[in-house]
């Protein structure tokens, strides 16, 4: 997860935010089901602190169903912005 982290503010790209969340939850995920536990429990917290700051509740949910789907084995491709550099 840190590492999608990581790339989404290298990346710096408009648009990519859902693409970064579903890659690190899917990245964790890959580790087993302890990686999987982490990736709910750190995308839980994060979205509720967020959303406690203000952002909009379809935001978040559009987050929190980002996370899900790469949390579940989904291909995080799903949410990747045209243009996004390879590189991600």
């Amino acid at each position: 997860m840190a590492r999608a982290y990581v790339d989404m503010r290298r990346a710096n790209y408009k648009g990519s935010d859902k693409y970064f969340h579903a890659r690190g939850n899917y990245d964790a995920a890959q580790r087993g089901p302890g990686g999987r536990w982490a990736a709910k429990v750190i995308s839980d917290a994060r979205e509720s602190v967020q959303s406690s700051s203000g952002r909009g509740a379809s935001d978040t949910a559009a987050d929190q169903e980002a996370n899900e789907w790469g949390r579940n084995g989904g291909d995080p491709n799903k949410y990747r912005p045209r243009g996004l550099p390879d590189k991600y």
